[in-house]
């Protein structure tokens, strides 16, 4: 027996053709069968509790592409909110702060304006454009000139006190000399009990001396001290400073006494300069002594 005879008693049975429309007839069958009488119901719950693992694992890869996709696309937003969320906090951040400075600017100017309105004083506003680049000169220069008629010798102040003394004048800008420049002179008086002397500036934008008071002097922590107007220069009753420190040493005839300034002296850019005072009578000559009438008078 040959190998063709060997395959064709092997291969007895039905034909493709026959298979098929039994396989269909069986399938429409169990079909029917299935949708009539609910045979079928367990056995597919069976086999989909087979099948769920292997439609998992064959999911699976498209389920992680999917998956790394969206978390790459959501941190690339995420990268992209955060920069444009940081740029415009930066642009609100100054923003924040210039209308802060409007609005500190703003309360200065009216805080001058009512100022100017209830005070028996005339003057004009000013406003800081340079400091003085030596950081030992206590001097800085405001936007008004000759050209505004400012003359050297007026008082510059702010809502709180004496700032400064207007020193040299230029056609569009003023140098004005702060009251906390090394040795510069304003005199004073004790609010509380009209005590007069002479305040010195220490170099310190943050401090003034009262120096020459005896040690038995009536003064104490607290005092204000406004100008006593005795000088011509500075106007009567304008705070200039607060008494913040004093040192009594009996081996000593003076009291070490440091005060504030009550201006803002490093502070604000706005200020008022005051209209020059009148100018007062000449100091009279002093009178010849009697020696010297009888001598005159002998000759």
């Amino acid at each position: 027996m040959d190998s063709t005879q060997t395959f064709q008693v092997f291969n007895r049975g039905p034909s493709p053709a026959a298979r098929l429309v039994f396989f269909a007839v069986l399938s429409l069958l169990l079909m029917f069968v299935d949708a009539r009488f609910r045979y079928l119901e367990s056995t597919r719950s069976a086999l989909s509790v087979l099948v769920s693992p292997l439609q998992r694992l064959a999911t699976m890869p498209l389920m992680l592409m999917q998956q790394a996709g969206d978390f790459f696309v959501t941190q690339n937003s995420l990268l992209a909110d955060k920069t444009a969320l940081q740029r415009q906090h930066g642009i609100d951040s100054v923003q924040l702060v210039q209308q802060q400075a409007l609005l500190q600017e703003n309360m200065q100017l009216r805080n001058l304006i009512a100022l100017q309105q209830r005070s028996q004083y005339t003057g004009q506003f000013a406003e800081i454009v340079y400091t003085e680049r030596d950081v030992f000169r206590r001097k800085v220069l405001i936007n008004k000139g000759s050209t505004a008629s400012v003359q050297p010798g007026q008082v510059v102040m702010d809502d709180k006190g004496i700032v400064g003394q207007i020193t040299r004048v230029f056609p569009w800008l003023s140098e004005v000399t702060l009251i906390t420049e090394k040795d510069h002179a304003v005199p004073v008086q004790v609010l509380r009990n009209g005590l007069r002397s002479v305040t010195f500036g220490a170099g310190d934008t943050s401090q003034l001396q009262l120096r020459y008071m005896p040690v038995s002097t009536d003064i104490q922590n607290g005092d204000i001290l406004v100008t006593s107007g005795i000088d011509g220069i500075y106007p009567p009753g304008i705070p200039v400073a607060k008494v913040e420190k004093i040192e009594r040493d009996a081996a000593y005839p003076f009291a070490r006494i440091a005060c504030l300034p009550v201006g803002g002296v490093d502070k604000y850019r706005q200020l008022l300069v005051l209209s020059a005072s009148p100018k007062l009578p000449e100091r009279p000559e002093p009178e010849p002594v009697r020696g010297q009438l009888k001598k005159s008078g002998g000759n």
